[in-house]
Parts: structure tokens; sequence; C-alpha cells
């Protein structure tokens, strides 16, 4: 039987050409995304509408299967107005709904249609995304389990022409009363273990989690940098035309450390970086650019090159895996990075003991303050005086 669902009327009150639904397992996402297509489509005559995954097999098992599911409930279902070769239902006022992935080049760059949505978009590329995009007319849909930051995030959650909602299981009011209960047993698990802190954050709570082999995972975010806390240095990761120079303040708090993100811009040179340098404090900065260190300290400022040498990056993340981080929550590209910097695998997915370098700026340069004022005796051998 189906049930219109709170879900469902949260998507409908989404006015935006873009319509993002971020939610947790059995937040009713897809069920309340394809009862919503079906309806435009007997409505409006003509309608284009495409529903596009990453691939075949995951259609069947998802979005084909619920639409038909949700056909046949609502009494809308007629074997002979489906072709099951091309995955196109039509419907007799000459709408339709198709079904294609992403991983068919010439469905991206093919036809035109009115209503795009994209399901499980974490797992589609944003290139086959835009591809898509630029060829529809009228509206998107996109949703997802946020396990990780995406191209969602980056480049459509602040969109003007997007509207986002965050749906959880609580919004799924046909939901069979014993998967409720599972599901909250994770909320009990995630005092004890950080697996089901990730878990229940995720899939119970709707919220962005941490990719695994992640890093770092010592670390909260603080609205504030408390007042008695000490400002102790500075780190810093160059950079210029298409990376950013990055910059991180970190301060003493108690036992933690509190790590705010001071500078986070490409194209400065270094009299513009030097300004951004408080008096009187230390800094650290990649040895690698012994003439931007020069060039820095002819501006009065304190500033000292970490070392790069065998091991000295393994070593820099193993010192910070050993302290708690509190970082504030401005600081918007360093927990992006945190969030998505994990170890390296091999052609055969096994972990590595080195993490993937690329989304790391402020990383490194924190990694780089931190090997400098918590490094021990045996690594000063890596350090450029």
């Amino acid at each position: 039987m189906f049930k219109r669902t709170k879900a469902i009327n949260k998507i409908l009150a989404l006015k935006k050409r873009i319509k993002i639904v971020q939610g947790g397992t059995s937040a009713g996402k897809t069920y309340g995304i394809i009862p919503i297509l079906i309806n435009k489509a007997i409505q409006i005559p003509g309608l284009e509408i495409s529903i596009v995954s990453e691939s075949i097999p995951h259609l069947r098992r998802g979005c084909l299967k619920d639409c038909m599911k949700i056909l046949k409930d609502t009494n809308r279902y007629n074997e002979n107005q489906f072709n099951r070769s091309l995955l196109k239902y039509k419907f007799l006022n000459g709408s339709y709904i198709e079904f294609f992935s992403v991983d068919d080049s010439s469905k991206l760059r093919g036809a035109r249609r009115d209503i795009l949505y994209c399901n499980e978009a974490n797992n589609i590329s944003f290139e086959a995304f835009n591809e898509l995009s630029v060829r529809t007319k009228k509206e998107i849909y996109l949703d997802y389990n946020p396990a990780n930051e995406f191209w969602v995030h980056e480049n459509l959650q602040n969109d003007p022409d997007a509207d986002m909602i965050i749906l959880t299981y609580k919004d799924n009011d046909a939901l069979d009363k014993r998967i409720v209960k599972e599901i909250e047993k994770a909320k009990e698990k995630a005092e004890t273990s950080a697996y089901w802190s990730n878990w229940w954050r995720v899939y119970g709570l709707g919220e962005i989690g941490r990719l695994q082999g992640v890093v770092f995972s010592n670390w909260k975010q603080i609205d504030k940098i408390p007042t008695e806390a000490k400002l102790i240095g500075i780190g810093i990761d160059f950079g210029y035309t298409n990376d950013p120079t990055a910059i991180v303040e970190v301060y003493k708090w108690n036992d933690k450390r509190i790590v705010n993100e001071l500078c986070y811009q490409s194209g400065l040179v270094n009299s513009e970086i030097a300004k951004k340098l408080p008096d009187g404090l230390i800094c650290y900065a990649d040895s690698a650019e012994p003439k931007s260190i020069a060039e820095i300290r002819m501006h009065n400022k304190m500033i000292k090159g970490a070392a790069k040498g065998k091991d000295s990056i393994l070593h820099g993340v193993q010192l910070m895996q050993s302290q708690d981080y509190l970082v504030t929550s401005q600081s918007v590209n360093l927990i992006k990075e945190l969030r998505s910097y994990i170890w390296d695998v091999d052609k055969a997915g096994k972990t590595l003991n080195k993490p993937k370098g690329g989304l790391d700026h402020l990383i490194d340069a924190l990694r780089y303050h931190e090997s400098e004022s918590l490094g021990n005796k045996n690594y000063g051998q890596y350090f450029i005086k």
C-alpha cells in the first residue's frame, strides 16, 4: 500500500530548478521523488523524464524496481506501456520516464529532457552530471547518502537556483517499526564506537560523514576560539597558480590543539603572504621553497622551513594522530580536506601506509607546524634550519 509521507511533502516544497535531497537510510528519498515524477508525467502531456544512476544493474535493483512498484501500488501500471529493452515507461498522454546509466556516453550527450533525476548522485561524476544538466529544460532532482562531501556540496549547495533538504528515517511515515528499531540501535552503539558514530551520523541523521580509510578522526568542530586559548604558531603551504597558499593558526587550549584556517588563496606573492602573518610568532613552512622563506623573512617575520625527507609525511601524520584537535567552523576548506584525506591503496585495493595526496594543502600546512612543534629528537635530522 502506498502512503504519502512527510518526505514527499518536504520534497514537494522545494521550488527551485535544482532540488537536492540529502538523507540517511530508509528516509524515503527515492520513494518520495519517484511518485512526484509519476504524477507530473500523468498531469503534463508529453513530459520527458530521465532517471539516471551509475549503472543499469544499480537501476534495476533500485529506481526501476521502485518505480514499477509504485505504479502498481497506485493502480497505474500497464505492462503494454513498459518497454523492457529500452527501459522506458510511456504514459497514454505521450509522457515517458526513461532509465539509463552514466556509463552510456551516447545518452549523456544525446537527447534533451524536461526533468532529470540523478539517483545516488555521489556515485556519478560531476562531468557526467554537467552533461546531463545542460540538456535538461526544467527540473533536476538529486539524492544521496552523505557518506562524505562530494561535488554537490562544492558546486551546487550554494547555487542560487538550488534548494536542499536533509531527510531522515523519521520523515518516512511508511517505514516498518522493526526497521526503525534496527536503525536506532546504532544511536546507542555510536557512544562507544567510531564506526557506529560515523554510521549514525550518515545513515541515522543524514549528515555528512567521513570516508572509509580516513586518516584523521581525532577532530571536532567548534564555533569559536575560547578566549583563554593561546596562539602558539602558524603553518604555511605555499601555492600560486594552480594550488592555493594555505595558512593555519594553531592554538593550545588545555590538553587540546585548536586549528583555524587563516588563508586559502591562489595568486599570492610572498609580500602578500607576509602581510597575513602575525609579528613575533614562529611560522613553519614548506622547506622546498627556500626563496619564499627568505623573502618573507625580509618582512621581519619569524619563519622556518620544515623538512621534506624519507618518511617525513608519515611521521608528521603520526604526530598529528596523537593529538586531539578542535577545528573552527569557519575553516571550511580545512574541514573539507580532513573529511576527504584517506589512506592510499594499491591496484588490488590494499591499503598502503601513506596518505593519498591531492586535496591536502591546509593539512600540509598544519603538518609542517606540528612536525616542528611536536617533533622529537629522532626527527630532527629531517629539518632544514
